[in-house]
């Protein structure tokens, strides 16, 4: 037998693509036992498939193209992306081999590619399903929160205390609700404008005979709280509430320069 001739019919091409019919892959099959030079062939293309499709990007894909182009002894002019056609390497019966192959390969790169993009759409759902349970999670929150201010509201045990503007900062307001028996307020703080960058309101509870405050702390999310209502501790006894501007992170006592707004509890 003439291993040579055989090898350059193609036929090892064809095998390796599965376009070969039953009876023809037994025989192949059956050689490739027989001769070791048929089996190396058969390795051999099957690893050179395996290194084009190893890299399924879409610029990977072209070089791809471009080496099979080659393999096949095309001359591949980059600047005015003219094929020419130079002295086969192979006869016709092998082009046919390589043109399984090079379907089989392009399956594979083009399943490949379907493979990434599946897995991409399965990241963007997770996502998506991550955001919006997420946002689900916020909408409960709120929900809640507004309930509670409702009940609030609704409650006759509930104090409120007005908090007028005070000084140049006349025009300023807001409100206290103030749940005694939980020891906390609701702060409505829709009546201040937003503060200066690097600064900050402060929440104070007042006692005045004599004059001493306590800091309830800041509201660091005055910004982004759409609402402005803020529920906060207050285990004190309480006489006066009051609001000043200070700077960021806060202040030991409260600078009345700045105060804001200033609100009186009636006496009990």
């Amino acid at each position: 037998m003439d291993i040579k001739a055989y090898i350059d019919s193609g036929i090892l091409e064809l095998y390796v693509a599965g376009a070969l019919s039953e009876a023809e892959n037994q025989e192949v099959y059956a050689l490739m036992q027989q001769y070791p030079e048929i089996l190396q062939e058969v390795l051999e293309i099957e690893s050179a498939i395996v290194k084009l499709t190893g890299n399924v990007s879409k610029s990977n894909t072209i070089k791809s193209l471009e080496i099979i182009k080659r393999t096949l002894a095309f001359k591949v002019k980059d600047d005015t992306k003219v094929i020419s056609l130079s002295k086969p390497k192979y006869n016709w019966i092998t082009y046919t081999g390589w043109a399984a192959s090079i379907i089989l390969t392009l399956g594979l790169i083009w399943t490949a590619n379907q493979n990434n993009q599946l897995k991409s759409t399965i990241q963007t759902v997770e996502t998506q399903k991550s955001q919006l349970e997420i946002e689900i999670e916020y909408a409960k929150t709120d929900l809640d929160k507004a309930k509670t201010l409702i009940s609030v509201l609704r409650d006759e045990n509930i104090t409120q205390i007005p908090l007028e503007g005070q000084g140049d900062f006349a025009s300023s307001y807001a409100k206290v609700y103030w749940d005694k028996d939980a020891k906390r307020i609701f702060l409505d703080v829709d009546g201040l404008p937003e503060p200066p960058q690097g600064t900050v309101y402060q929440v104070w509870s007042l006692t005045l005979n004599p004059l001493t405050p306590v800091s309830l702390g800041t509201l660091d999310q005055f910004t982004t709280d759409e609402n402005k209502i803020f529920e906060i501790n207050n285990p004190n006894q309480s006489e006066a509430f009051g609001i000043t501007l200070e700077p960021a992170g806060g202040s030991q006592s409260p600078t009345m320069e700045k105060l804001y707004t200033l609100g009186v509890a009636a006496a009990s």
